[in-house]
């Protein structure tokens, strides 16, 4: 289908798998020697980018140019005709990571560019080199480092690395970011959503540093034919030619040698005495990889995911995915999207323990390493998106090249993760001829880079007649590129039908397929209650869900669902005065953690499902 796209021009001629990856990874750096980066930075507001450009798209005037390696305050000491328009050295202090409309309340609403620093000192190189690795910058990133610009990076979720072995200086180096957190019609998301602005550097900072020649990438898969498949790649000049050593928990040690490009393929017959991942056992083994004297390790699970006509397969076995979708946002009346362990343990907690549930849909966008690699310590199947989200500029191949590269850098990034079974292609766009090329393109690159996983998107559906009734049903091209349906629903909340009708609607969906109900939900304020059950009550929540439930009861092929959301969480769009205040009250459990009547509904229902699954 991609193909016939192409030749049609719906579709723009843009670079698919493995031309979308990233000069450097960085695989498994959290094992490699690093210093790390996030604490205190000063920041320095810059509304009108003076620092970057001045009028007329000229370069920047001096006196402005914040990324500067000046000692601001010595040189205005000396005195003479100049000055200076900034000071980041005595700038206010904020703590990095974390969102800056968290930081202070003259930044709650503030969308634009941000100066932020941070002096430090390396260990000296001694012929290693050294990398900067931002795990997360929202959105785009200018990286300056001693006055020269080091790196830039679009996209707001996923992970980017800059070479800084020439750049660095023995002694104190001053490090500079320059962050524009404002989205357009060409970035991706665009700019209305509904979630948080959540500008700045978000995810944490590190300084890593390897040998000359070192292992970039490493990763490993366990496929339905049972054998154990994978790749390293080695960067560096004696990256050829190279023996690499696999070991495998107690399971082995298997080598392979690389070619001329620096990459060896591995391919394991079987590993005998392998216990499988799942829910219910999550096990993970230490990986370690070894090549040219370098060595990187990481805890991985192995577990095949198929479908088989309308069954989604773990290990095998047909499996129910029980789920909740979660926002990136830690509990407490101020979220900053600082996802320390304990902020995402306790959010995916309350969805494994207290929901009874084995999978989440990490919502709109690639979460922080951080929980990925917690859902598979604690046994959480994964849907992962990137936010190609309600409107996109779907014929502009610099967008499409946009999207490609995030989600490269995202699937790059967690293929090692065991406990994600689903990439996601879209959420809830409009039917259209360049809209399903365009994602046509992203399910095209996903399958390029990790056939082991499957395809799936939150489609939009419609009502229609069949047969003298009236049915809910899926009409979307896009379908056909898909492993796993997936659809939105409200029914009940936003459109015309009447709660007590919720439960008795017809769906007409394909019958070969697998669906998953994505989406639905109803907004409660925690502590509102009306007998009357009206909108915004914890009484209307708890109805909505036991005759949703209800309706998806009826579903013949309904295998998962992942309701709308574990917890109430930030949002410009939602400004009831009463019910609202800039919060999406479609949560479960209030920003602070307070659970709602329908929390009780939804695991009992999934306590149900699982008994009767065993």
């Amino acid at each position: 289908m991609c193909l016939a796209l192409l030749a049609c021009g719906l579709l723009p001629r843009v670079a698919l798998g493995q031309e979308t990856r990233p000069p450097v990874l960085l695989t498994a750096a959290a094992s490699r020697e690093s210093q790390p980066l996030s604490g205190q930075w000063t920041y320095g507001k810059d509304l009108y980018r003076t620092g970057l450009t001045d009028i007329n798209g000229w370069v920047a005037k001096s006196r402005m140019q914040r990324f500067r390696d000046i000692d601001v305050e010595a040189e205005e000491a000396k005195g003479g005709a100049g000055f200076f328009e900034f000071d980041l050295d005595r700038g206010p202090l904020m703590t990095i990571p974390g969102a800056w409309n968290a930081a202070e309340p003259e930044l709650r609403y503030y969308d634009g560019l941000i100066w932020f620093q941070r002096k430090f000192t390396p260990r000296p190189l001694d012929g290693d080199r050294a990398f900067l690795r931002f795990e997360a910058v929202n959105y785009r990133a200018h990286v300056y480092l001693n006055g020269q610009e080091v790196g830039r990076h679009k996209g707001g979720f996923t992970p980017f690395v800059v070479e800084v072995t020439e750049a660095l200086r023995s002694g104190e180096n001053r490090l500079v970011v320059a962050v524009d957190s404002a989205l357009d019609a060409q970035t991706i998301p665009t700019p209305i959503t509904d979630w948080d602005l959540h500008g700045g550097i978000t995810r944490p900072v590190t300084l890593v540093y390897t040998p000359a020649t070192f292992i970039d990438d490493a990763t490993l898969s366990l496929g339905t034919d049972g054998r154990v498949t994978g790749e390293v790649r080695l960067t560096g000049p004696q990256a050829a030619g190279q023996r690499v050593e696999i070991a495998i928990g107690s399971l082995g040690t298997y080598s392979a040698t690389t070619d001329a490009d620096g990459r060896a393929a591995i391919n394991i017959r079987r590993l005998r005495g392998l216990a499988l991942w799942s829910p219910d056992t999550p096990t993970l083994y230490d990986v370690t990889f070894r090549a040219a004297g370098d060595q990187v390790r990481d805890r991985m699970g192995f577990r095949t995911i198929a479908v088989r006509g309308s069954e989604i397969l773990l290990n095998g076995q047909p499996i129910f995915l029980r789920g909740m979708s979660l926002h990136e946002e830690e509990f407490g009346p101020n979220p900053a999207r600082n996802m320390t362990p304990q902020a995402s343990r306790a959010l995916l907690t309350e969805i494994k323990e207290g929901l009874n549930a084995n999978y989440v849909r990490l919502s709109h966008y690639p979460h922080s390493e951080e929980t990925v690699r917690l859902a598979d310590e604690m046994g959480l199947l994964v849907w992962s998106e990137i936010p190609v989200y309600w409107t996109v500029d779907w014929e502009n191949p610099e967008v499409l090249q946009k999207a490609l590269t995030m989600q490269t850098e995202a699937i790059l990034r967690d293929r090692n993760r065991a406990s994600i079974v689903l990439w996601s292609i879209g959420n809830e766009t409009p039917v259209s001829g360049p809209r399903t090329a365009f994602h046509s393109a992203l399910a095209d690159n996903a399958r390029a880079l990790d056939p082991t996983r499957l395809i799936s998107a939150a489609l939009l559906v419609e009502r229609r007649e069949e047969n003298g009734e009236v049915v809910t049903a899926i009409n979307d091209p896009l379908a056909d590129k898909l492993d796993v349906l997936a659809v939105n629903t409200y029914a009940g909340w936003y459109g015309d039908d009447a709660l007590e009708a919720v439960a008795g609607l017809k769906w007409s969906v394909p019958a070969d397929r697998p669906l998953i109900l994505s989406e639905f939900g109803a907004d409660a304020l925690a502590g509102y209650h009306d007998p009357d059950m009206r909108k915004f009550s914890e009484e209307y929540q708890a109805a909505y869900y036991r005759s949703t439930l209800a309706m998806a009861d009826q579903i013949g092929t309904l295998r998962g669902m992942s309701p709308w959301i574990l917890k109430d969480f930030r949002s410009p769009r939602r400004e009831h005065p009463v019910f609202q205040n800039g919060w999406n009250r479609k949560g479960l459990v209030s920003e602070t953690g307070v659970r709602k009547q329908a929390f009780d509904v939804l695991a009992e229902y999934y306590a149900a499902r699982s008994d009767a699954q065993d």
